[in-house]
């Protein structure tokens, strides 16, 4: 008889890469993994991993079973869901950010999601919105939360809320209080978000559409860094105006109005179409509810 345990093993094996790693994760002994595995084997009389390989890599029957593990263990987690109260529910819920909400509203929605569901084990997530899209599409994410740029009919959308940016520079780069042309920008260093961001790639959109040609610009991945830059007086560059206000008002930072101003970079709650949805859509929920980019936690 197949069970649950031998199907987690196989399931685990492949999420995180090598026989070790999944018995790490299940608290129990790598033979004991290897035993589960060969049960299964013997039950349907066939490989499941390539032996010639170093890594734990699947046969072509092994990922058959694997797709079919996988659908049943959450098959088997949505029934848990359904049946069961949110006190006694215990599962992994995997959800990944970008940077300014784990620097803003995160712990607000992480304590959110504790208070409803006690025993759900949260794994965050925080990278840059194409990597979490990447991950949500391969199955390695349960919901992501980006900038609304990722339109795909496999992914659920739940509208967040909206982040307002200006331009920003220290106050030494630029004194004028009126307001600039975005021609003018390209006549300072422009400290730009890569082509992994979600706003990064919005605004460089948006500069190509007003035709705004900037000749110099510094690149950086990382909210943090392009923020240490910024104050440095490197160059300008695009900043949340609401949670940098203290920096404003301290004057370690000067906003530069420009005409036309930035379009504000509106939030998403996505997950997957193809998945049982109850925990993710709860969530996704919660998120619409306590989304808040005003105030920064650091």
């Amino acid at each position: 008889m197949i069970t649950f345990k031998q199907l987690e093993a196989i399931y685990w094996i492949v999420e995180l890469g090598s026989f070790e790693s999944a018995a790490m994760k299940l608290n129990m002994s790598q033979s004991a993994i290897s035993k589960r595995i060969q049960e299964l084997e013997e039950a349907f009389d066939m490989p499941i991993f390539d032996r010639s390989k170093r890594s734990a890599r699947l046969t072509e029957k092994g990922t058959e079973l694997f797709e079919q593990a996988s659908e049943i263990l959450r098959q088997r987690d949505y029934l848990l869901e359904r049946v069961s109260s949110k006190e006694v529910l215990v599962r992994r819920f995997r959800i990944g950010v970008t940077e300014l909400t784990a620097m803003t509203w995160l712990p607000v929605l992480i304590e959110g999601i504790r208070s409803a569901y006690p025993k759900v084990v949260l794994e965050p997530s925080i990278e840059l919105s194409t990597e979490l899209v990447a991950k949500l599409e391969s199955d390695q994410l349960d919901l992501i939360i980006v900038p609304d740029i990722f339109a795909d009919a496999r992914f659920v959308s739940t509208p967040l809320s909206s982040v307002e940016n200006a331009w920003m520079c220290a106050p030494s780069l630029h004194q004028g209080n009126g307001i600039m042309d975005m021609q003018a920008i390209s006549s300072y260093t422009v400290l730009t978000q890569g082509g992994g961001s979600g706003t990064g790639l919005i605004y460089e959109r948006w500069l190509a559409q007003n035709d705004v040609r900037v000749n110099r610009t510094i690149k950086s991945n990382y909210l943090i860094a392009q923020l240490g830059l910024t104050l440095s007086g490197i160059g300008i560059s695009y900043l949340p105006r609401q949670c940098l206000s203290p920096l404003v008002e301290q004057g370690r930072l000067q906003i530069i109005e420009t005409e036309p101003a930035l379009p504000p970079i509106h939030y998403i709650a996505v997950h997957r179409a193809d998945r049982l949805q109850g925990l993710s859509v709860e969530v996704a929920r919660l998120a619409a509810h306590c989304c808040d980019f005003s105030h920064m936690v650091l």
